[in-house]
């Protein structure tokens, strides 16, 4: 089982949150690239873009945030954190 949480957050007080589970045969990085996208589409936000700094958080942690930064729209919160919460053996 692969599941991710994403969650908003303004002010450190958590806004909204979702899980996102991805069965299949994917590679860990479409899954992740997958969950994201779900997620972005269950809280109707763009896709944030994922910068170096970003990528190195994410594969050091399993954890990240995007800030403002990583989204050309502006948002309504200080930044959107993904966190691996269940992953294939």
């Amino acid at each position: 089982m692969f599941r991710m949480w994403i969650r908003e957050f303004k002010n450190n007080h958590m806004l909204r949150d979702t899980v996102v589970e991805e069965p299949g045969d994917m590679s860990r990085t479409k899954k992740v690239f997958a969950a994201l996208q779900e997620a972005c589409s269950r809280l109707d936000l763009q896709v944030p873009i994922w910068l170096q700094t970003n990528i190195r958080d994410f594969q050091r942690t399993a954890c990240t945030r995007f800030t403002a930064d990583s989204f050309t729209e502006e948002i309504p919160f200080d930044y959107l954190e993904i966190r691996m919460i269940e992953e294939d053996d």
